[in-house]
């Protein structure tokens, strides 16, 4: 049998994309979404703002959400507690604008974050007790899924 480039090409993404899933850490898979999203189509929704404390949002920071060498594997707390090992993660976190809220969607008996996780960390690291947030409803997602 002689495989053409397209079938080479095909074969490649496979492995790739088998090869993500295999990355993908299972307490991401836990406790995450079953649908993918687009941040541009969330921040067109028209929902109100509302405080939220941070202490219902601080879990996001033991579960590893950043991506550090191509994979998940680094916890939002390890960029907060040592800085100087994360230079470009720390720096990306204190260029987030606060002046945007964090969109959030209950999921499994808890707030998750669609899109500020940065905001939430930078809040966190100036001692916020409070951050800006919007409850995206859950009938919302055929509105932002990709």
């Amino acid at each position: 049998m002689v495989l053409t480039g397209f079938d080479v090409a095909n074969k490649i993404c496979l492995i790739l994309l088998m090869s993500m899933e295999k990355e993908i850490p299972q307490i991401i898979k836990d406790v995450g979404f079953d649908f993918n999203w687009s941040e541009e189509k969330v921040w067109k929704l028209d929902i109100p703002v509302a405080d939220m404390t941070i202490k219902e949002l601080v879990w996001h920071f033991d579960v590893p959400f950043l991506w550090e060498n191509g994979v998940y594997n680094l916890k939002p707390q390890s960029v907060i507690n040592d800085p100087e090992s994360h230079k470009e993660e720390y720096a990306r976190t204190m260029r987030a604008d606060l002046m945007h809220p964090i969109d959030i969607m209950e999921n499994k008996g808890r707030w998750l974050i669609l899109d500020g996780l940065h905001r939430l960390m930078k809040a966190a690291i100036l001692g916020m007790e409070t951050v800006k947030v919007r409850k995206v409803p859950r009938e919302c997602i055929s509105d932002i899924e990709e």
